[in-house]
């Protein structure tokens, strides 16, 4: 045992010979020994308001540190920390709001906490109102003296971060054993309508989603290792993020965390230079609302990433980026980009590789539009929802870069479904299912959708396997709801198609009826809708009392303010004035409608009025979640207002 025992510890010791039992030895588990050395963990120091570069803590840093807190943690009274300790943690999103924090913690009857340093008065503001669980707080930078006072007054301990290390030890063999059954966590889910959900998710759940993630990743590309570097942006509440997280741990990669503020988040990509980097499709929203394409792109290109995670706003940002360059230069340029294009394209769909389509143009060509990407990406991913069709297939093109996007929920532990990158006629879906999720599809009559068809099956799609969640905490009535006969039914509408892939078509949920009787798929339209490049957001309303439909809509600010230059709009540069204009709300309309017949909507599905609105949905407002979905009955009370003068004025004009 002496040449191995580097690489493990001893966290049982043996046992003599008894009547009932023969000796047996001692117990193992193996050290932090594979990747002592290499960096696991960085984040940038702020100093004199000056922001230095990444500063890293090892493997065996991070995992002192762990035995450490996880040991002050018990000393607090928490029984079987968080996942080297056995204990079942819970995320909690700070931009949930009071009400929502509240709520979380008494559900689950959490007793100790860790918050941020920005967030912590908004933890003890909130402490009387779950002061029967709640009983220590840790805060992750320091704690004044009044928060210190505050805290006592309140009958509850408070901790800085440096405090409550010290009050741990690093015995590594008083860990205790866990179990695949175990729950890890009990994540929240920002619900769109009512309470939150805490959605259970086992060790083995989460074990088997990690395994899932490499194995996609060996089949499309390659296992990441100890040379890639994770950028992390999306909350650590959210299940994306946590699980590549523990997927990069795993393989010995880095993860370097963001400043939590979006203004300087492509300055910490320049300075982490990562190689993979993740999103979802309303974190892009977000981002775009205040980053241009242009510096987005000159980012990439000093980035140089070897993987580019992405979602279907940003990578529609990118096409449209590069298409701009290739216009731009000139109409000879553009006929023998699109002649290229169409002849390479025209070749995968027969059957030909990416290397085997045009091996010629790609020198000349399109190596071009890889190095809009940084020149290094060999992999990309997207997420979250489909890609539009042409952005798919303009994707595939880039030569060296493999293509894979997918689909899950929190309730799937991620991802369940992904693309194979090498598969052309998984374009315009997402892909098979992962390796250890099962998939079929559940007719669903009154939306006029058969799975047991001979010609072509439609359905909600339902999954089972064992990365899927264990039920909703303490609601066995809703976890009934979506868990029939063993199989999650995840609201979502999919369609199979001959090689097997899955293609979203539609949303159980969200549909309402039109007062003559048809029936709207209503996120469906508004992602029909989004794809006009004039928008930034939009939310469509409508009920069955009446006959049509309105938006609101959050317009790109070029766009308005370059139709006011061209229509000689005075104060062109004033936002909100622009909003109210109503030349440019028919402009709007026109072109959201112009859209609508592009991807031939049916006439019940055009709008008849449009509000532009200069603000973007928020959280703050209460109009999106933490992870940007709308909130449809929030977004209704807000403007509930607007909607009703929306169709008194379209009846009136009608009349």
């Amino acid at each position: 045992m002496a040449a191995a025992a580097d690489h493990v510890v001893i966290v049982e010791e043996g046992r003599q010979a008894t009547a009932e039992h023969p000796s047996a030895g001692p117990v193992y588990r193996e050290a932090v020994k594979q990747y002592p050395n290499e960096q696991m963990l960085g984040r940038r120091v702020t100093v004199d308001s000056k922001v230095g570069p990444y500063t890293w803590i090892t493997y065996r840093e991070a995992h002192d540190a762990a035995l450490r807190i996880g040991s002050a943690i018990r000393s607090r009274g928490v029984g079987p920390a968080c996942m080297s300790q056995g204990i079942t943690y819970v995320p909690l999103y700070h931009s949930l709001g009071v009400n929502a924090v509240e709520f979380i913690i008494n559900h689950a009857e959490v007793s100790l906490v860790f918050v941020q340093e920005k967030a912590l008065s908004s933890i003890l503001a909130c402490h009387k109102a779950c002061s029967s669980n709640l009983k220590t707080i840790v805060s992750f930078g320091e704690v004044s003296t009044t928060q210190k006072e505050e805290a006592e007054n309140q009958c509850v301990s408070l901790f800085s971060w440096h405090e409550f290390f010290l009050m741990g030890n690093s015995d590594e063999t008083a860990l205790p054993r866990k179990q695949k059954t175990d729950i890890c966590t009990i994540m929240y889910t920002s619900g769109t309508t009512g309470e939150p959900k805490g959605v259970i998710l086992s060790n083995a759940a989460i074990m088997v989603e990690v395994l899932s993630i490499d194995k996609m990743l060996q089949v499309t590309d390659r296992s990441c290792d100890t040379s890639d570097v994770f950028f992390s942006y999306l909350p650590l509440a959210h299940c994306y993020d946590q699980v590549m997280e523990i997927y990069f741990l795993s393989r010995g990669s880095s993860v370097g965390y963001w400043r939590g503020d979006i203004r300087y988040l492509m300055d910490d990509v320049h300075a982490l230079k990562p190689t993979v980097f993740c999103g979802v499709p309303r974190v892009y929203d977000k981002l775009y609302a205040v980053l241009s394409i242009r510096y987005l792109m000159d980012d990439v290109h000093a980035l140089k990433p070897t993987v580019f995670c992405g979602v279907p706003r940003v990578y529609d940002k990118l096409y449209a980026g590069v298409m701009q360059k290739i216009s731009a230069g000139g109409l000879i340029r553009k006929k023998l980009f699109d002649l290229a294009y169409n002849y390479k394209l025209g070749n995968m769909r027969k059957g030909l590789s990416q290397e085997e389509a045009s091996p010629r143009l790609d020198r000349l060509m399109f190596d071009k539009i890889k190095d809009a990407l940084g020149g290094r990406a060999h992999m990309l991913l997207s997420g979250a929802a489909p890609l539009p069709r042409h952005v798919e297939e303009f994707l595939r093109i880039i030569p060296a870069s493999n293509l894979s996007q997918g689909y899950g929920l929190t309730e799937s532990c991620g991802g369940s479904f992904t693309t194979l990158a090498g598969v052309f006629s998984m374009v315009g879906t997402v892909g098979v299912p992962m390796p250890t999720v099962e998939a079929r599809l559940v007719s669903v009559p009154e939306m006029g959708y058969e799975a047991f068809s001979g010609d072509v099956a439609r359905g909600e799609i339902c999954l089972r396997g064992k990365s899927m969640f264990s039920g909703y905490h303490k609601r066995q009535d809703l976890t009934d709801q979506v868990v029939i006969n063993g199989w999650f039914h995840t609201g979502d509408i999919g369609e199979w198609q001959e090689d097997g892939s899955m293609k979203i078509i539609d949303r159980k949920k969200n549909i309402f009826k039109l007062s003559q009787g048809e029936y709207v798929a209503v996120e469906n339209l508004e992602n029909t809708y989004s794809r006009c490049p004039l928008i930034a957001q939009i939310w469509i309303y409508g009920n069955s009392f009446e006959s049509f439909l309105v938006a609101v809509v959050v317009p790109e600010r070029k766009a308005i303010e370059d139709w006011a230059k061209l229509n000689n709009q005075s104060s062109p540069s004033d936002f909100e004035s622009l909003c109210q204009n109503l030349k440019a709300q028919k402009y709007f309309l026109d072109e959201l409608n112009s859209t609508a017949k592009q991807y031939q909507l049916k006439g019940f599905e055009m709008l008849k009025a449009v509000h532009l609105e200069p603000n973007l949905f928020d959280i703050e407002r209460d109009l999106i979640t933490p992870t940007f979905k709308l909130k449809r009955p929030q977004l209704l009370k807000h403007y509930k207002s607007i909607i009703d003068q929306l169709y008194t004025e379209s009846k009136a004009s009608r009349a």
